[in-house]
């Protein structure tokens, strides 16, 4: 009997054999041979990708598919077949476009798995490194303000810290991550988002409303994913800048990145080297910063291999060296000026990702681990005044020293199922663990932070596609934080609907927490009344939970000549044990601020934001964001003003534009602005023009720049173009005009644009 079901068998699989076909071809780009190029069969996860030649060749079962081509940058092409007896072997070749905006672009972070943006049920918004490039931006932190419903303030008047705001709130609301994973870490984060260079980011995703179902803590207000750049074809680029700063300073930036894949395409390696060297800039002639001196430089790697077609593996690493110093703009040490911030940073930041599709590609797993180890001296102080205080200064200077290791391990298993319920769905579930462990050090100040922050998090989701035009995300996670009591259940459901292929609605509820943990602005040391202002957390300090809802309605027409297209996204915030900063009191150093948990806040508000590409000669893209943030109860900021219900720092009203036009393939042009609006600003009496200790009601800032760029090709056996740029940032100077003079300064009373009028120049050498 047994022999009968082995020829059975024999049989069947022969016949299943018999039921094979294949579809080949040939990709092309303005009619050239395009390599790198993915192929797929729709609904599924069977595909390849084009050879040096733009060549393919793809094995499929009988039947009707959806054949696509897919590069970044380019639109999404699609073919429908009928492989059968009669026609087994059918050629299909592609000519893609490029894309005007990344309206149909795939993108991950939303839910950990790829997705159409047209297709996932949370809002991503990407900012690629072509935009980063025609904005003339240098970092991660000049590159954000250029997003709806984030803004980047800076605020320290002398090292420079800058922080992210998403929808109203402020920085250790936001889950940074790079490659997907969090370990940007709240040390990190005081300088961070300037050390990670523009040539180091493929792209940016940013998904605004609470993540803590699948990233944990801090996920409330957002997710920034920093995606580094990925090999894709062999080529080479090198760039050099200068700014001149409002006539005064001088910034130069040199930027070099190379790639090489293999004709195989299954390995491939991306270097990048990065560095600057900015001067002082002082505003007001008082001889201390406004703008901190930078040196810095930054090298990095990313290498991709495929063991086999099904399998992937992704590593890279990055070394990143900083000098920073601001105050007194001198050449002294720093314990002898009268007053400044001095840092030296050592960071190396890398990650490995790891995964393999099976299940005839409905299925895959993933392992993967991350980590970012700081080391960090500093200095932070003010020259006394008297004799006695002098040599005590003198014998002890306030030095410090910073060291943060933060790791991170984890599994992820996602499974297709093709008939589920009428419709499809992708299951997700996965476990990791993150480590941060920080010591920060001033003996002088007997200042120490000296924390361990631990969570293991299992999580778990359904992408469930109903039908066609019905899409529901529902996931939740769960945490284990080791300075919370009790475990964390984050749940979030999202839901899509799709009308015409032009318009999508969605819905949106989530949930997030903080953990009492210590933060970006806890670990600031700041100047105010004359010493240094230091943050202590409240023993009693407890997490901060939060619960928030969205509503958007997605917008595009799209013809021949233009893509015009709009999203406006209404969001309200809950937040439970909110955290506050409460001014109480001083000591012998200076004043000392308490985070505990207040009362309940609200932030809720609109954003619209609105695009529109002309026949790829002219490009709009813009946003503006209406808001509120308020606690239920007072806060007492500072002793001398009464309490206020608002958040500081947080204006109502902030946006931008950013318009470019390209009239040949030689010329481009670039005009961009930001605006932001009032909002209620501490400011520290003791310095020597300003003795009060008072909150006052910024004045609004407009910010207009301009870039231009030629480039022409060379015709050499590299096939190089040469590009030759120049532009202006601020250019009519909406710079803040009241900053504190002299040593005692109130550092922490910034709040306008980052940069003064600066004016750049620079050219470039790159392949084709």
């Amino acid at each position: 009997m047994f022999k009968y079901f082995f020829y059975l068998f024999l049989l069947s699989t022969s016949l299943i054999q018999a039921q094979k076909g294949m579809v080949y071809g040939s990709v092309y780009i303005n009619g050239k041979p395009a390599d790198f190029v993915n192929i797929s069969v729709k609904g599924t996860q069977t595909g390849t990708t084009t050879d040096q030649n733009g060549s393919y060749s793809l094995e499929l079962n009988y039947g009707i598919q959806t054949i696509l081509a897919e590069m970044v940058g380019m639109e999404i092409e699609e073919r429908e077949i009928n492989i059968n007896a009669s026609q087994s072997k059918i050629k299909l070749d592609f000519e893609l476009q490029e894309v005007a905006f990344a309206i149909n672009e795939v993108v991950v972070t939303g839910t950990k798995t790829f997705k159409r943006k047209t297709e996932s049920p949370v809002i991503v918004n990407i900012l690629d490194s072509k935009t980063l490039t025609n904005l003339q931006v240098c970092n991660l932190s000049d590159g954000l303000k250029f997003q709806p419903g984030l803004r980047v303030e800076t605020d320290c008047q002398t090292c420079g810290y800058t922080q992210l705001r998403m929808n109203g709130l402020a920085g250790g609301y936001s889950q940074i991550l790079v490659n997907g994973r969090p370990i940007f870490s709240p040390l990190m984060s005081l300088y961070g988002m300037e050390q990670l260079p523009v040539n180091m980011i493929e792209r940016i995703e940013i998904v605004r409303g609470g993540g803590s179902s699948l990233y944990g803590s801090s996920a409330i207000a957002g997710t920034v994913n920093v995606i580094t750049k990925i090999p894709k074809k062999s080529q080479y680029e090198l760039s050099t800048t200068y700014h001149n700063i409002d006539g005064q300073s001088n910034d130069l930036m040199l930027n070099a990145n190379s790639t090489w894949v293999s004709d195989s395409k299954n390995t491939g390696i991306s270097f990048y080297l990065n560095h600057r060297d900015r001067d002082f800039y002082d505003a007001n002639e008082d001889n201390f910063s406004e703008l901190p001196k930078l040196k810095s430089t930054a090298i990095g790697a990313n290498i991709f291999i495929k063991p086999a077609e099904n399998q992937k593996l992704e590593l890279s690493i990055s070394k990143l060296g900083e000098y920073r110093f601001g105050g007194e703009m001198s050449t002294k040490p720093a314990f002898l000026s009268q007053q400044s911030e001095e840092r030296n940073h050592d960071i190396w930041l890398g990650s490995a990702d790891y995964q393999i599709n099976f299940n005839e590609d409905n299925s895959a797993f993933i392992i993967y681990g991350a980590f970012q180890h700081t080391r960090r001296t500093h200095y932070t102080g003010v020259f006394p005044d008297t004799p006695e205080d002098i040599q005590k200064h003198i014998e002890n200077p306030p030095y410090g020293t910073s060291k943060n290791v933060t790791a991170q391990g984890g599994i992820q298993m996602n499974h297709r199922l093709n008939k589920f319920l009428g419709g499809k769905n992708v299951l997700t579930f996965g476990s990791e663990y993150i480590s941060d462990d920080i010591l920060d050090i001033i003996p002088s100040y007997r200042y120490e932070v000296d924390q361990l922050a631990t969570d293991l998090g299992t999580f778990a989701q359904s992408d469930w596609e109903i039908s066609p035009s019905l899409n529901l995300l529902s996931g939740i996670r769960m945490d284990r934080h080791n300075l919370i009591d009790n475990l964390l259940w984050s749940p979030r459901a999202s839901l899509l609907y799709k009308y015409k292929g032009h318009t999508q609605f969605r819905l949106g509820y989530g949930t997030g927490f903080r953990a009492p943990q210590a933060f970006d602005t806890d670990l600031h040391i700041a100047f105010a009344g004359g010493g240094v202002s230091r943050v202590q957390l409240d023993p009693a300090l407890k997490q901060e939970n939060s619960q928030s809802f969205s509503a958007s309605v997605n917008y595009d027409k799209t013809t021949d000549k233009y893509i015009a297209g709009f999203t406006l996204e209404s969001f309200y915030t809950r937040l439970d044990n909110a955290f506050v900063l409460e001014n109480v009191g001083q000591d012998d150093f200076g004043e000392i601020f308490l985070k505990s948990n207040g009362s309940a806040a609200t932030v809720q508000g609109l954003t619209l934001e609105m695009r529109l590409n002309y026949n790829k000669k002219i490009q709009l893209e813009s946003g503006f964001t209406v808001q509120r943030s308020f606690f239920d109860d007072p806060v007492l900021y500072i002793e001398e003003a009464n309490p206020i219900r608002e958040f500081v720092r947080t204006p109502n009203q902030y946006g931008f534009a950013n318009l470019n036009l390209n009239p040949s393939k030689k010329w481009a042009f670039n005009i961009n602005y930001v605006y932001t609006g009032t909002m209620q600003v501490v400011h520290f009496g003791g310095a020597e023009n300003f003795t009060e200790n008072v909150i006052i009601q910024s004045k609004p800032f407009s910010e207009v720049s301009a870039r231009m760029a030629y480039t022409m090709h060379l015709h050499n056996k590299f096939g190089s173009d040469l590009e030759f740029f120049g532009g202006i940032k601020n250019m009519f100077n909406a710079y803040q005009n009241d900053f504190d003079i002299g040593k005692n300064r109130d550092s922490n009373y910034v709040y306008g644009p980052g940069l003064p009028r600066t004016f750049f120049i620079g050219i470039k050498i790159k392949s084709e």
